[in-house]
């Protein structure tokens, strides 16, 4: 059972999920010395959009597996950090798709018809009618800047409303913007064009102030401008000037450059409609981000994929459906073949024999590498982070393909190469669990689960060679939990002896010196 910590508030249903299957923790409002001081024993650190993830908190958390996100963005987070120290990122890219979506085309409505402005009027006692005249949505034209999942909603609905939809998002095919019936535009030419703009497309180095005094001189005089995105996608002042002198009619705003936003020079103007980052604030939201961030939080502190990883390939629903349960055979066949094989690691071969080779495997690659490496380096190896602990370690890295090979419908198999020889190892996924069944030329049947110790002792294959290993293991009061031999054709034979406990240096020696016993390794699962 692991210990995770919940630093900011998320939905009971996602606590409730994750404390069946762990400790949880929730202490929210820390800041970045009291976070750090209370990450240091979490294995997963779930958090919103409040509490920031610095790389002091990361490397502080030293066995930090997963931070998750729970919401779309991941501003708060460390990212390259995370991957530094070989933490998974995940967030919940699709839990506040609608809640947003139907925020941002509200915050639209409220502008047009001055909403706020015509509610605060009346609670004051006064009837201003014509003071706050709007205007139509039907016959209008809508720019969407990111025709992503929420802009994309977005424009459906402005279609139903009979509006004409232009969006700028050089990401998206010509033939997405046919299917939805929205124009493509320049940047430029939709701001010139459009009598609302709103803004969907994520904050980066180059969308960072957006939108400026430069754009917003050149738009269409009288437009009108909605953003429940990030508050940094527009030049704050730029906005206000614009507003002010009458080239932006008014402005309708759920996000901020600084949150929480009081006091900013936006939230009292009368032709700015503001609302405090409302647009996921929905129960509905809350729950599916919750519980989004949860499952994989479970899922990969039990060894699999997330769902949403935010800093490691992603993979399609129908290859991860195949290739999912095969990732911890992965890292069990890499974690065999390293114990197994002796000198300098110099490369590794992966075969994928079966339908998993017909799918995106980077997911199993990763595992390998993290089988392999995981404890032979001082630095945490995780899946974010395989391919470059790889090369640091000149790793020689080669993938294969193949049929199945019976009686199994998938196999992954791991050759380590090293400066003295190879070891290959098979595994697979069963019913029951991961096994390896294959050591070499050697047929096994090896299931992971808990601490095993086993005895790998190669030996010719003649009458008295389990009897003598026995006998010595006995006298040292060492219990045997198991043993299997498979035989080859070449006269030897392949003892596996499992063992309550790993032998010392000298009784390892002893077993090795033992007649008919050609090598001896000892493996832990």
């Amino acid at each position: 059972m692991a210990k995770i910590l919940v630093a900011d508030s998320i939905a009971k249903e996602g606590i409730d999920l994750l404390a069946k299957h762990h400790e949880v923790v929730v202490q929210t409002g820390l800041k970045e010395d009291d976070l750090c001081e209370a990450v240091k024993d979490v294995a997963a650190l779930v958090v919103r959009s409040q509490t920031q993830v610095t790389e002091k908190v990361i490397a502080a958390a030293k066995h930090l597996q997963i931070i998750a996100r729970a919401g779309v963005g991941v501003d708060n987070v460390d990212v390259e950090a995370a991957s530094k120290h070989g933490v998974i990122v995940v967030n919940a890219p699709f839990a506040n798709t609608l809640s947003t979506a139907e925020h941002a085309f509200g915050l639209m409505i409220a502008l047009a018809r001055h909403i706020p402005q015509g509610h605060a009027s009346l609670q004051a006692g006064q009837w201003n009618r014509s003071k706050y005249t709007g205007l139509e949505l039907n016959g209008k034209t809508l720019g969407v800047v990111g025709l992503g999942r929420i802009g994309t909603e977005v424009a459906r609905r402005a279609r139903a409303f009979e509006m004409r939809v232009v969006a700028f998002d050089p990401y998206v095919s010509d033939e997405r913007f046919s299917a939805m019936g929205v124009e493509r535009k320049s940047l430029e030419d939709l701001f010139a064009e459009s009598d609302f703009v709103t803004l969907h497309t994520a904050l980066q180095a180059e969308t960072r102030s957006l939108v400026n005094a430069e754009l917003l001189a050149k738009s269409k005089k009288g437009i009108r401008i909605i953003n429940a995105a990030r508050g940094a996608l527009i030049d704050e002042q730029a906005l206000l000037d614009a507003v002010e002198s009458g080239q932006v009619a008014g402005a309708a705003l759920d996000v901020f450059s600084e949150e929480p936003a009081v006091g900013n020079i936006l939230t009292t103007h009368e032709r700015i409609v503001v609302t405090p980052h409302l647009a996921a604030s929905t129960n509905e939201a809350q729950d599916r981000a919750g519980v989004d961030v949860a499952e994989q939080v479970i899922e990969v502190l039990a060894g699999g994929a997330p769902r949403f990883p935010v800093n490691i390939p992603t993979v399609a629903a129908e290859s991860m459906a195949v290739i999912g349960p095969y990732i911890e055979a992965a890292a069990a066949a890499a974690r065999v073949a390293r114990q197994l094989a002796t000198g300098s690691l110099q490369k590794v071969r992966v075969e994928y024999l079966g339908e998993i080779g017909n799918h995106n495997t980077k997911p199993l690659t990763l595992s390998v590498i993290v089988g392999l490496l995981d404890s032979v380096t001082s630095e945490k190896v995780a899946a974010v982070n395989a391919l470059a602990q790889a090369e640091a370690h000149g790793l020689r890295i080669e993938e294969e393909s193949g049929p199945a090979q019976e009686p199994y419908a998938n196999l992954v198999v791991v050759t380590v190469g090293t400066d003295t020889g190879e070891e290959r190892v098979a595994a697979t996924n069963t019913a029951n669990g991961v096994s390896v069944v294959a050591i070499n030329r050697y047929g096994v049947d090896v299931r992971e689960g808990g601490s095993q110790h086993y005895l790998a002792i190669e030996n010719v294959d003649r009458p008295g060679r389990i009897g003598s290993v026995g006998t010595m293991l006995g006298g040292w009061g060492v219990n045997i939990a198991s043993m299997s031999v498979s035989p080859s054709d070449g006269g030897r034979a392949l003892m596996l002896v499992g063992v309550q406990r790993e032998l010392t240096d000298e009784e390892f020696a002893q077993v090795a010196a033992l007649d008919g016993i050609d090598q001896v390794r000892q493996i832990t699962l």
